[in-house]
């Protein structure tokens, strides 16, 4: 919201809905995730203690409080902001929960590849309530965060490894092999430090965000580099902590840059 505002204040009415209602967006996206996937769940070591394969919350309850939190999202986003960010979260969640979580998650490799636009999609609700329409910036930031997604998932991938084998979740690890995973690994983050390089020739940031995006990709490849050559859980777990950190100051740096200079 930030960065489509080029420096312009942002009404606090809609700065403070977007908020609330992407984040009610996002959360029933989750609470629909966890009842679609309540049965695998149960397998794995990670998600036994979610709510509903614990037994803290039926089914059918986690199902009705999905669709209302996303009805709200819709709801407050039309009203208090515009049609377009109301529309663009809709299509966020169902993205998630019918392309993702139902069509690609159990049945193929490309799952994250695929699926990961979704997470990508809050940047453009943020962009279309600012501006009330999508320009070329907007799918810079968008671009940045789905191909941030397949090596930051890839990593926890990694990690959990014994978790998606026993549930036969085709996740890169799993299905081509924990050494094909830490290549792709690299690969993307390649080619997302490459695309984080963008939003200075589209104008959307300066030099302060130049330099920054050009840290912290060299940090993202280094970690990637060690990865692959260290091969163990502790380099993958350093991966997704570091990868997680990377897109947090790497868009905090597009703020710098919009609010100070």
């Amino acid at each position: 919201m930030v960065v489509a505002a080029q420096g312009s204040p942002i009404p606090l009415l809609t700065l403070l809905a977007t908020v609330i209602g992407g984040s009610l967006a996002a959360a029933g996206a989750s609470a629909l995730n966890q009842y679609i996937d309540r049965d695998m769940d149960k397998q794995m070591s990670r998600t036994k203690n979610r709510p509903i394969p614990a037994g803290r919350v039926a089914p059918i309850y986690a199902l009705i409080y999905g669709i209302l939190l996303v009805a709200a999202s819709v709801l407050i986003l039309s009203v208090f902001v515009n049609l377009l960010s109301a529309v663009l979260a809709l299509i966020g969640a169902l993205y998630y929960v019918v392309l993702y979580t139902i069509l690609l998650k159990r049945n193929t490799v490309l799952n994250i590849l695929i699926g990961g636009g979704a997470g990508a999609i809050p940047v453009l609700v943020g962009w279309a309530a600012v501006t009330g329409t999508l320009e070329a910036g907007a799918f810079v930031l968008f671009a940045i965060v789905f191909y941030w997604t397949p090596p930051h998932s890839w990593a926890l991938a990694l990690l959990v490894n014994a978790d998606y084998t026993r549930a036969n979740v085709p996740m890169m690890p799993v299905a081509r092999g924990t050494e094909a995973a830490r290549v792709q690994i690299l690969l993307y983050s390649l080619q997302l430090v490459a695309l984080s390089l963008l939003p200075v020739p589209f104008r959307i940031s300066g030099l302060v965000y130049l330099v920054s995006a050009l840290l912290l990709g060299g940090g993202m490849i280094y970690e990637a580099v060690r990865l692959l050559n260290e091969r163990n859980g502790v380099a993958a777990k350093r991966m997704y902590k570091y990868s997680t950190f990377y897109l947090a100051l790497l868009f905090l740096a597009m703020i710098v840059d919009q609010i100070f200079l």
